[in-house]
């Protein structure tokens, strides 16, 4: 999984999701903006985090955030009972 660069900003969360109001574009692949990076943050629980590129899925849980690269395609799936937000640096 991809490291967040040091010399980027937070500049933007998501309100916090759980499995029942996760967002429907959330679950299909989706990608950031050029020079926009995310982290999803796993309050309680697990979600699958799938990147398109590289065929690539990890276990996201508290201890293990997500990091998105701008522009790359990816999806999530919730994994039982989970709460999460998404952060977007620039």
């Amino acid at each position: 999984m991809n490291d967040l660069p040091e010399d980027v900003t937070s500049y933007s969360k998501t309100p916090v999701f759980n499995e029942q109001n996760v967002p429907g574009t959330l679950l299909k692949d989706h990608k950031t903006k050029a020079g926009t990076w995310g982290v999803i943050h796993i309050l309680e629980g697990a979600l699958l985090y799938k990147t398109c590129s590289d065929d690539a899925a990890v276990t996201l849980r508290p201890n293990l955030p997500g990091i998105i690269p701008p522009k790359t395609p990816h999806s999530i799936e919730p994994l039982g009972p989970v709460r999460f937000f998404v952060e977007f640096f620039r």
